[in-house]
């Protein structure tokens, strides 16, 4: 079974009269602001669910845009879903489906040894910011790269003609290069000026804007005002903390500066605004039986950060591009973080890579009528390895995941047992149909084994404990809290 590709876009002028925008009529490429959250959960929204955390910004954004209620992360945690970002690719494609070194936990107390991972993004892939430059655009990238930072992996020869790469602290943080601030910065605000002061400088366009804050990861640090704002607001639910509300707050307040900043500058009809995560919340492992603090709660989605269960892939997803996107739309067309490069590619006319062949769809057409569905069978996930937590408990084992339609199917690798799920009567995954489905689970696997063929997916290998183990190349070190897992 073929899977379709995406190889070359070439559908810019079909898509100026499709559109009839007036930036589109006059055929301006658009510019393109990408705002990506760290860690944030699903119901970390105001507009997603939350009462106690405050995002008025993102919630004008959905607004004056569209909210997708099945937009998904390609990776549980950070850099498998920013590699498939960057790239179109899925993982096994691009070799990096978790965060750094096997050995980072005990696998060695399991049956299975993972497939070693790659810690950056093969410099042979094309990134979305190389093929925009193709097209005419200035690029620039500000906060957490986290696919290669030294020598030709930076992101200032990935195409970024701008780059200032900053994580690990949200004050006293450090930069590559370094860049001077003044004492007391927060994180945050920094990214933000860099970026407003780009938009300014190029607002003649088209541009391309990638702002990936380090917000709102651990570890927990806010600005004392913002926290003091959320001290003797009352918890709601598993949402509660102060400091992390205000962290919120921060990443909020960045996005309604730079939608007010183009606004200013008259650009807000010609520019594509994208918010998302890359993963999802630090929360919901307590009523699995994982032994990690819930900083949040994503309910009614299963797990968190770490899991293949929806709190751990499914994120917030608004666009915004006034004239263009059917204000205060939602969408429930499921979208994965591989179809980000196929639709900058048709939103700017630029040329698909060579000899890379692109693993998602474009979603232009659900941006302009989001009742619209996309042609594509299915979403897939394959995680060959474990991520561990307190306790030897495990957020997850090696597990594939494909969905199609309502249907999401699980394989765990360990033992080869399924779990089917309908996630339109059951967001929670509580009720496994697999046996009382068995049809519909063997289709869905047929499926799922035929896009691993596809794609060359790797799998595991038995673990020999007679054996000395074999470790995976040099890494960081074994870590025990999921908040920590970058």
């Amino acid at each position: 079974m073929t899977h379709p590709l995406i190889r070359r876009v070439s559908l810019l002028p079909a898509l100026f009269a499709l559109l009839g925008n007036g930036a589109f009529a006059e055929g301006k490429k658009p510019n393109i602001v990408f705002i990506l959250a760290d860690d944030l959960g699903y119901t970390d929204v105001s507009a997603y669910g939350s009462k106690y955390y405050e995002t008025p910004n993102i919630d004008r954004l959905a607004k004056e845009g569209v909210k997708f209620t099945s937009g998904y992360t390609a990776g549980p945690n950070c850099q498998p879903t920013r590699a498939a970002l960057l790239s179109g690719q899925y993982g096994p494609r691009t070799g990096v489906y978790t965060v750094g070194n096997i050995d980072r936990f005990n696998w060695q107390s399991r049956p299975l040894r993972p497939v070693d991972n790659l810690a950056s993004l093969p410099l042979e892939k094309t990134t979305i910011a190389q093929s925009l430059k193709k097209a005419g655009y200035a690029t620039a990238l500000f906060g957490k790269w986290h696919l290669g930072e030294s020598g030709e992996a930076h992101p200032s020869k990935r195409g970024f003609d701008e780059a200032i790469v900053a994580s690990g602290k949200h004050f006293n943080f450090k930069t590559s290069p370094e860049t001077a601030y003044p004492k007391g910065t927060y994180l945050a605000d920094f990214l933000t000026d860099k970026a407003v002061d780009f938009i300014e400088r190029h607002k003649d366009g088209p541009f391309f804007l990638y702002l990936p804050h380090y917000g709102v990861h651990s570890p927990l640090q806010a600005k004392p005002e913002l926290v003091a704002k959320f001290k003797d607001k009352a918890a709601s639910g598993g949402h509660k903390d102060p400091v992390y509300a205000a962290m919120i707050a921060s990443v909020d307040e960045s996005v309604g500066r730079i939608a007010a900043k183009l606004d200013e500058l008259g650009l807000s009809e010609n520019t594509l605004i994208v918010f998302t995560s890359d993963n999802g919340g630090v929360g919901g492992y307590q009523r699995e039986g994982i032994q990690a603090k819930d900083t949040t709660d994503n309910a009614p989605l299963r797990g968190g950060k770490g899991t293949l269960h929806e709190g751990g892939i499914r994120v917030p997803y608004v666009f915004r591009w006034k004239g263009v996107i059917p204000a205060g739309s939602v969408s429930e067309t499921p979208i994965i973080s591989v179809d980000l490069h196929p639709s900058l590619l048709e939103l700017s006319g630029a040329p698909a890579p060579e000899n890379q062949p692109l693993d998602g769809v474009s979603y232009v057409a659900s941006l302009k009528d989001p009742s619209s569905t996309l042609k594509r069978d299915a979403l897939f996930w394959h995680f060959p390895g474990y991520l561990g937590s307190g306790n030897d408990t495990w957020r997850t084992k090696p597990v594939s995941v494909v969905r199609e339609g309502n249907l999401k199917l699980v394989e765990n690798l360990e033992d080869r047992s399924l779990e089917l799920y309908d996630l339109s009567s059951d967001l929670s995954e509580k009720n496994n149909l697999a046996t009382a489905q068995p049809e519909k689970a063997a289709s869905l696997l047929a499926k799922l084994n035929d896009w691993r063929k596809d794609v060359g997916a790797k799998f595991p290998t038995k673990n020999d404990p007679s054996e000395p183990a074999k470790a995976g190349k040099k890494g960081k070190k074994k870590k025990k809290s999921a908040a920590d897992d970058e």
